[in-house]
């Protein structure tokens, strides 16, 4: 198979299989007029590949979990090790992400979306933080003192 065919029955674009095997992931080795001629072994590793990284594992995870797909005397604890590692970041991220979420809801809900300069979102943007994911006590915060500035306004 050429690249565009490979690429077609992977599912992945050209350009990602290029930087695949530029990085080593997969070697299809070459013709004689110096085009890449894949075979069957290299379709299965780069949708296994593609699958791996539409699961969020970087490029080294992927890496070593080829290396175990390729190891018929691997352990599976190996694999739940990596998988797990995975997991445990993207639970993180989820945190953060709501927490976030959980801000910007009551930023937006406690901003009146009129005319008036005062607004929660632009005076908590305003703050100095060294992490973005803290707000100043919760993401409940007390929005009286600038809903009763707005109103007197």
């Amino acid at each position: 198979m050429n690249i565009g065919d490979v690429s077609e029955r992977s599912g992945l674009p050209a350009k990602t299989i290029r930087y695949y095997e530029d990085i080593g992931l997969v070697c299809p080795p070459r013709r004689e007029n110096g085009y890449r001629e894949f075979g069957d072994d290299h379709l299965h590793k780069l949708a296994f590949l593609g699958r791996a990284r539409s699961l969020g594992f970087s490029i080294e995870e992927c890496r070593t979990l080829l290396s175990l797909y390729e190891d018929r005397e691997r352990s599976s604890s190996d694999v739940k090790s990596i998988a797990r590692s995975h997991l445990a970041r993207i639970d993180q991220k989820i945190e953060e992400l709501q927490a976030l979420s959980g801000t910007l809801h009551e930023l937006v809900k406690h901003c009146r979306g009129d005319e008036r300069p005062e607004c929660p979102i632009m005076e908590d943007l305003a703050q100095r933080r060294t992490n973005p994911l803290i707000s100043r006590s919760s993401p409940k915060r007390d929005f009286k003192t600038l809903d009763s500035r707005s109103v007197q306004s």
